[in-house]
């Protein structure tokens, strides 16, 4: 954890943020200038500017039982009426007042929550495999290493210039739904003990890019030293005059992948000859109670602990009930070292449950997703975000309503992505479908749309990105989505098996819509 001077510069920066939120709710900043300093503690103005959004850093997603409780008593203090889990790991609070914000911030410091970093030009939450040090078939527990890279960014995040945000993510070698093929720095564990690196790879509006692979073997006590490099080599290639293209990516255009490679790699050698950057092995999570009892359900997970469970919820669209925080932690009190983790698919699981206990949780979270359509993936969307272009929420919320009704079997339809703009927060390319935010013309007038992404995979060792295609209406999607849907089903197939047999039906149907 970050040290004690460094948590008192913090408290003085949120004073000083308190100034600067009233001087913008009066008028005194404009929007584009408060924007440059609210992100890099974590917190943004909504569309209406009124209203303000929070982000609460949840390093490899650990929300512990501290944390926990501390969502539950904020929601209580500040009335707290809107929460979203996000793909990077972390819990928005929305619709907060200005004055509750930098409140919330320094109270949220005292339970081991830092929103510093949260956005802007900074180094970004760190992310891991949800399921890091639980899961079934895991080569080892990245987790600490994460917690580790997290509290040194956190440590330097004033004293470097960005040029934008830098994403870093750590697999666990069993599990990539944190996109470590293709985040800024993905770590990737491997049965050595070593970790993998791909850099420089990412999503957004001016295109996407999968990680350069730099290196195969990389000592996880040597971790900082490459988050470092990688640092440096983004200050001193990255782009600072163009905004649209100053992220990590690009540096593949300028230098070349092997240009970027030995360049990162020169830098990474530097530091090792300068030192003092290594980590000692770090232990993995502490050791849990084990269980007696079996349970078999769909969202009961079995750990690699033998009796233990984890449990999986989704609330539809990421917008986690206001009420859940406190409905889970009362059942979690008393557990020996149960947390929740925050997934990059907006799925919260609560882990470390022996099976009485893993029922418990299941009953309180029965409101989630009931197939795997419904574990869907939207962004916040334009009602509420005011780079959006498109209400992603709300095209999600009516998909489902019309795939409930026309009663499309569990299966015949994959899990979407959907962004409510081009800049990807939901890895719309990456998704087996996805959409896009936009506009299409009719009779000469601009309608909302969605551009259409098919055949994206995040799963390990497949990672693709989907190809864009047609441009559909708004209201349309959920009609397509049916008849996608019926067309699998009345096949006896699952979406896998049915778009992969059927293109030309496939192809047919959007035709309709496009």
């Amino acid at each position: 954890m970050v040290d004690s001077k460094w948590l008192q510069t913090y408290r003085e920066e949120i004073e000083t943020f308190s100034g600067k939120i009233r001087d913008f709710q009066e008028g005194k900043i404009d929007k584009k200038d408060y924007k440059g300093y609210s992100g890099g503690m974590g917190s943004y103005a909504q569309r209406d500017q009124s209203k303000h959004m929070l982000r609460l850093r949840m390093p490899a997603g650990r929300l512990t039982m501290e944390r926990l409780k501390f969502l539950a008593d904020t929601v209580e203090k500040y009335q707290i009426r809107k929460m979203k889990l996000t793909t990077c790991e972390t819990v928005q609070l929305h619709d907060l007042a200005a004055e509750q914000v930098p409140a919330i911030m320094a109270e949220a410091a005292e339970a081991g929550i830092l929103c510093r970093g949260g956005g802007g030009d900074n180094p970004r939450n760190v992310m891991c495999s949800p399921l890091s040090g639980v899961q079934k078939g895991e080569t080892f527990d990245p987790s600490p290493y994460a917690a580790a890279v997290t509290d040194y960014l956190l440590s330097i995040c004033r004293e470097i210039h960005m040029p934008r945000k830098l994403k870093i993510a750590f697999s666990n070698g069993v599990d990539d739904s944190v996109h470590s093929a293709f985040r800024d720095m993905g770590f990737r564990a491997q049965a050595d003990g070593t970790f993998s690196l791909r850099i420089a790879g990412g999503l957004g509006a001016m295109g996407h890019r999968m990680g350069v692979l730099v290196d195969e073997a990389v000592k996880p006590g040597d971790v900082l030293y490459y988050v470092r490099a990688m640092v440096d080599t983004f200050c001193r290639h990255g782009n600072y005059e163009n905004r649209a293209k100053a992220r990590t990516r690009f540096m593949q255009d300028t230098l070349g992948p092997e240009g970027l490679k030995e360049a990162f790699l020169k830098n990474v050698e530097a530091l090792k000859a300068q030192g003092g950057l290594e980590l000692p092995r770090l232990e993995a999570l502490a050791d849990v109670c084990g269980g007696g009892e079996t349970l078999d359900h769909p969202r009961a997970v079995p750990q690699k602990q033998p009796g233990l469970y984890a449990v999986k919820y989704h609330p539809i669209g990421g917008l986690l009930p206001v009420d859940k925080p406190a409905q889970l932690y009362d059942v979690m009190k008393d557990l020996c070292n149960a947390e929740c983790r925050v997934g990059p698919d907006e799925t919260l699981y609560v882990i470390n449950l022996p099976a009485a206990e893993a029922n418990a949780v299941l009953a309180v979270t029965e409101d989630g997703a009931r197939t795997e359509f419904e574990y869907s993936v939207a962004c916040i969307g334009a009602t509420v975000c005011q780079q959006g272009v498109r209400d992603s929420q709300g095209l999600l919320q009516a998909a489902v309503k019309a795939v409930r009704e026309a009663k499309i079997p569990d299966g015949a339809l994959p899990r979407v992505n959907i962004s409510g703009c081009p800049s990807s927060c939901s890895a719309h390319q990456a998704g087996t479908i996805g959409f896009q935010g936009g506009v299409r013309l009719e009779d000469k007038k601009p309608q909302p749309a969605f551009r259409l992404f098919l055949g994206g995979s995040d799963a390990l060792d497949e990672a693709r990105f989907g190809e864009a295609g047609a441009v559909i209406l708004e209201k349309d999607i959920p009609a397509l989505l049916v008849e996608l849907g019926k067309a699998a089903a009345a096949a006896g197939q699952t979406w896998s098996q049915w778009s992969e047999a059927h293109r030309e039906d496939l192809n047919a149907i959007v035709a309709k819509y496009a």
